[in-house]
């Protein structure tokens, strides 16, 4: 493996395949180890690690499993790409993949003035068949497709160009034009892909996908931006932390 320090801690009860995992798990996460990585072999980090070869095995398998690894005759185990988590924050997706070094990049599908359809006014509270800014994008993370984006904006608000999405994220975009985002409505679901939506995402029509929608409001209550999105499940979760109500 490529200089990946692991380390075990025998007197936890954690059993050790899953210490392994873990700690391969984040190194993909943080980056350290690329898609195309090749692994040791599983009986040469086994024997490097003092593990038994079926304890090795079920943590290669774990990892496998999850869609982190892939095994290849003839070429052997392979990192495939690391899970995008999110935190359900009030952040831009461009920010984070950008902090967790996914080398984040956007192909802008649409960027254009139209009516505004009866949901999207509900959700900006705007009557309907008002003007707003209406974006399509391809969110890729290291040059996999991720999401599909579609927002709306009121046209007033701010003046985009496609380089300036290409470039950045859009909440980065209002950022600097003076709009600051305090808090936001957020919804999450489930469905299965169309036929576009496996074309851009490159995946199997009616592979599970994730979704949300948000609508996020300014410092003075306003609604700036509705947005509905969907993401790759086997490629992106939300994080949730809970509280104990007191």
């Amino acid at each position: 493996m490529t200089d990946l320090s692991l380390t075990l801690d025998r007197s936890s009860p954690v059993p050790l395949y899953y210490q392994i995992a873990q700690q391969i798990e984040q190194a993909i996460e943080r980056g350290e180890l690329a898609p195309g990585t090749k692994l040791d072999n599983e009986i040469e980090l086994a024997d490097r690690l003092g593990l038994s070869r079926p304890t090795m095995r079920r943590a290669i398998q774990e990892l496998v499993r999850k869609g982190l690894l892939v095994r290849k005759r003839g070429v052997g185990t392979q990192v495939v790409h690391g899970k995008v988590k999110r935190p359900v924050e009030l952040t831009s997706l461009y920010d984070d993949l950008l902090k967790s070094n996914q080398k984040p990049r956007t192909d802008v599908l649409a960027l254009e003035t139209i009516p505004a359809a009866d949901e999207v006014a509900v959700h900006l509270g705007i009557e309907p068949r008002s003007q707003v800014i209406y974006v399509e994008r391809v969110r890729y993370a290291r040059d996999e497709p991720l999401a599909i984006m579609h927002n709306w904006l009121p046209a007033h608000l701010v003046s985009l160009e496609r380089s300036d999405l290409e470039r950045a994220g859009l909440y980065d975009r209002l950022r600097k034009a003076g709009i600051r985002i305090c808090v936001a409505s957020q919804r999450i679901g489930a469905k299965a892909a169309t036929s576009e939506e496996a074309r851009l995402l490159r995946t199997r029509r009616g592979a599970p996908l994730l979704t949300m929608a948000r609508v996020a409001y300014d410092d003075t209550g306003r609604a700036v931006e509705y947005g509905s999105h969907v993401y790759r499940s086997d490629s992106y979760t939300f994080e949730i932390t809970l509280v104990e109500r007191q």
